[in-house]
């Protein structure tokens, strides 16, 4: 029976237990998309609090890709020394860190990149232009992956992960909500697939057979026309038989308020791992190791997904922006779920450009 606290192994990356830090929009990173001092102290602050896999925030992979202000940037060589400090604070804390790499597509913040945002078809809801990919041009995208990519492995990071959930380009492709394309890249989901596996293929390519290279996706959009489990089977599948190592399952769109990935109101174990039921049927088709987010809070909820076999590793974000040494707490024998209340209040950071942080605690602090 799996363990929470055993030691794992994902292509050689070998971790201390099977607890992750999710991708987190930190919005720490300089305008440039520089990795700040700031940043690294977060990174280094979840190596110390026992975290096992550390996944930093989408960084782009190329500036059209930007999807908001304070993003780190993976986009250009001059990055690679900053990374390099981050990736070596968390090795130096014992710790593991995967570089997530992401373009906003659609969504991009078109404020800052001073460019129209790229799609895979217009969907004339915005009053905002978006150009609309040709195929050249997506291969282009999944070049500058590549580039991205082979900088996380000069600046010493563990592994990548592509980034294809929540209604970023890569997610955009996969759902029919925003792929409304009638060429080799729309229409079937081994079309609206193509994307993604040629994105896998050419970061493969820059970082070989042996690097550790993940991807987030979604189970479901949970949005009208949108991704539905059976296609998004399908597609993991095809990744799969290209060579990814580890699938992080998430789930819903950005644009959704009912159905965010990082949905509010989880005060109950009934509420956790809401992406439970979609986990299991990726258990039955998917042997490469899988990933769950997705309200985790408590951690006899991760020892039961774990010991079953629903999973093999717990992913969790907001827990470890309230206490990041949560891990190395329930590692300690305090089993008592986190603290978090899942309000989103810690998004509120951002927007006033002081970076994520949990609002609640400090007000509870200020009592």
């Amino acid at each position: 029976m799996a363990q929470l606290f055993e030691t794992t192994e994902i292509n050689g990356m070998t971790l201390a237990n099977r607890f992750v830090r999710s991708a987190t929009y930190e919005g720490l990173a300089a305008d440039n998309g520089a990795a700040t001092p700031a940043l690294t102290k977060m990174m280094k602050a979840l190596a110390q609090g026992g975290v096992g896999l550390i996944i930093t925030s989408h960084a782009y992979v190329s500036k059209p890709g930007q999807a908001g202000p304070g993003q780190l940037g993976a986009d250009k060589d001059e990055l690679v020394p900053g990374l390099t400090d981050m990736a070596g604070a968390v090795h130096a804390a014992g710790g593991r860190i995967c570089l997530q790499l992401a373009h906003a597509g659609y969504h991009a913040f078109t404020r800052a990149t001073g460019q129209p945002a790229v799609a895979p078809s217009e969907l004339g809801i915005s009053r905002s232009a978006r150009h609309i990919l040709t195929a050249g041009e997506i291969e282009k995208i999944g070049e500058d992956f590549a580039r991205a990519a082979q900088r996380a492995k000069t600046a010493g990071f563990d592994a990548v992960q592509i980034h294809a959930a929540h209604g970023y380009l890569l997610s955009q492709f996969l759902s029919p909500h925003y792929n409304r394309r009638t060429d080799d890249y729309g229409g079937s989901i081994e079309n609206r697939a193509r994307a993604a596996i040629e994105v896998l293929k050419a970061v493969r390519q820059a970082v070989g057979d042996s690097y550790p290279v993940l991807i987030k996706m979604n189970c479901r959009d949970f949005h009208e026309n949108g991704l539905e489990l059976d296609d998004s089977l399908a597609a993991a599948r095809l990744l799969v038989e290209n060579g990814i190592d580890a699938i992080e399952i998430s789930g819903g769109l950005l644009i959704n308020e009912r159905y965010i990935p990082s949905r509010k109101g989880i005060h109950s174990e009934a509420q956790e791992a809401y992406f439970e039921s979609e986990a299991l049927a990726f258990r039955e088709k998917i042997d490469v190791p899988l990933i769950l987010v997705g309200g985790n809070r408590s951690y006899a909820v991760a020892q039961r997904l774990v010991s079953r076999g629903t999973v093999d590793y717990i992913s969790m974000a907001r827990p470890f922006i309230r206490e990041p040494g949560l891990i190395n707490r329930w590692k300690s024998g305090d089993p008592e779920k986190s603290a978090c209340v899942s309000d989103n209040q810690c998004y509120k950071g951002i927007e006033a450009g002081l970076g994520v942080y949990c609002v609640t605690e400090e007000k509870q602090a200020d009592r």
